[in-house]
């Protein structure tokens, strides 16, 4: 840590203040995509960090439902034809796999090859290393404290944003379905 952790706030308004501050923080160091660029570096140098991201938003319809363009475009928040051109990519690359949907041939199901699983795993190691590394002081009641807030607080910003992007008339943010929690 480059800084001592801070005292513990004394009001509500000084809770706030120093999460918004750490919030930032999160989101500058985050927007450098770290955990991505190690992973690609190592498996598969050929990609972007935004297949990671289709590839993680597949994982995780997959856990629930199947993956399509569909699920791709609202998970990521992005057009379909664009999902569609991304996941070409993906397919060139081996990474991602199209059948055909047995009950609507229309349909095109995205199934995770193996080079793309080996990639998936990559990914997860590599956070789970962070994480370790991060935390690896930490006492065993704090870590599962904080791991339990956490996810509260990323599942309360979701729902944030599913009822409230774009104004009030815009329909809510569809998420990629939430799937059992991988490190």
């Amino acid at each position: 840590m480059t800084e001592q952790s801070p005292e513990m706030p004394d009001t509500h308004d000084d809770s706030m203040a120093l999460l918004s501050d750490a919030i930032t923080q999160h989101r500058l160091m985050m927007r450098r995509r770290i955990i991505g660029r190690i992973a690609i570096a190592n498996v598969a140098p050929a990609l972007e960090i935004t297949h990671l991201d289709v590839l993680d938003v597949v994982f995780r319809a997959g856990q629930v439902d199947r993956a399509t363009i569909g699920s791709v475009a609202e998970g990521m928040r992005i057009d379909p034809s664009r999902a569609s051109r991304i996941v070409a990519e993906l397919v060139s690359q081996d990474v991602l796999e199209r059948r055909v949907c047995q009950n609507d041939a229309r349909r095109s199901i995205l199934v995770i090859t193996p080079k793309g699983q080996v990639l998936l795993n990559e990914v997860h190691a590599v956070k789970r290393q962070l994480l370790e590394s991060v935390t690896a002081h930490w006492s065993a009641d704090d870590l599962a404290q904080f791991s339990v807030l956490y996810h509260r607080f990323v599942d309360g910003l979701e729902d944030y944003a599913r009822n409230h992007a774009g104004g009030e008339d815009a329909e809510p943010v569809v998420n990629a379905p939430k799937a059992p929690r991988a490190v």
